[in-house]
């Protein structure tokens, strides 16, 4: 089952318009989302070709069986509030059927932790990009070298540093374990002895372990912080996953805009805050966003980023204090 057999077999309840488009905080780089809810025919429901929902490469298109749109709504699911109440100027086609789905009755309490755990969830990525982009990691890698350290003189030295003084090469290095001394060795030396050196090559996440000749002097004591080098290769990994996958337009306006947040990330944060106080206060889903202005300023970078963590956690606990005093009901 694929989207284009929903257009063949007709099997399309409704199909809106949905992301910035209907909110109406689109700009011209503004990608074309959709929304929907299809029927599945009766001989995929009862097999095991069941699907919940059908969505293209970009997920710029999503479709949602009909049972797993209601189990959504039923839990006030925000993305799927919004669908429901869709503008209708950004309604493509809606069968009769579906007004019998009454919005009052689903609204509640629910919407308090949905909305407000989604709004949290942007904050905790415009905080990851934040941090991302304060503290790149440089494209070469590192190596346990640059985690190791030597005794020297009356304090210690880098190894890299170490071994530089010395002119000496990692390679004609040995090391032994010291008894009860984690992640610290005895280091050796020579140009003659075939010690395994440090580590075995530029690709080496360990240190390598050399048998030491009877009457070898130790040159020094080596200690290797594994977990600084443990934490810079998830960080590194995490990283340059990163920048492999960034949607490069909100990269770049985040660059434009200096102020070292996903803008778009922080704009959604407050639109799901205000829409939450809108459900509590109001009673209904206000999908094109009256307070644009305002979000469309968060998007071009007009507020500092502390700014906007406090009026966050601001409108939060306006959040809360308006569903504390709403009459909605505790559950759809």
């Amino acid at each position: 089952m694929t989207i284009a057999d929903l257009r063949v077999q007709e099997l399309i309840l409704m199909e809106c318009v949905s992301g910035s488009q209907a909110y109406g905080l689109s700009t011209p780089a503004s990608d074309l989302d959709i929304k929907g809810v299809f029927l599945l025919p009766k001989k995929n429901f009862y097999s095991l070709k069941y699907v919940k929902q059908l969505a293209n490469p970009t997920n710029d298109i999503v479709f949602y069986e009909l049972g797993r749109f209601l189990e959504l709504l039923a839990v006030n699911n925000p993305n799927i509030l919004e669908l429901l109440n869709t503008p209708s100027d950004s309604v493509i086609h809606k069968l009769p059927i579906l007004e019998q789905i009454d919005n009052q009755k689903i609204l509640s309490k629910k919407c308090k932790d949905s909305f407000g755990k989604f709004a949290l969830s942007q904050i905790r990525k415009a905080k990851g990009l934040n941090k991302k982009i304060v503290n790149p990691v440089g494209k070469d890698r590192k190596s346990p070298l640059d985690f190791c350290y030597v005794n020297f003189r009356s304090g210690s030295l880098s190894l890299t540093s170490f071994l530089e003084h010395k002119g000496w090469s990692q390679m004609d290095c040995g090391l032994v374990n010291i008894p009860y001394m984690q992640d610290v060795y005895g280091l050796y030396h020579s140009r003659t002895i075939p010690y395994a050196g440090i580590i075995k090559n530029d690709r080496s996440n360990e240190l390598s372990l050399s048998s030491i000749p009877k009457g070898e002097s130790q040159v020094a004591l080596l200690y290797f912080n594994k977990n600084g080098y443990s934490k810079y290769c998830k960080d590194y990994r995490a990283y340059w996953e990163w920048v492999d996958n960034r949607n490069e337009d909100r990269y770049q306006n985040t660059k434009s805009h200096g102020k070292n947040y996903d803008s778009k990330n922080m704009m959604h944060t407050f639109r799901l805050l205000n829409m939450a106080i809108e459900i509590a206060r109001d009673h209904q889903v206000n999908v094109y966003r009256e307070d644009r202005d305002f979000l469309m300023d968060i998007r071009s970078g007009m507020y500092e980023y502390e700014e906007l963590l406090k009026l966050a956690e601001e409108k939060q606990r306006a959040m809360e204090e308006a569903f504390s005093n709403s009459s909605l009901r505790d559950q759809p």
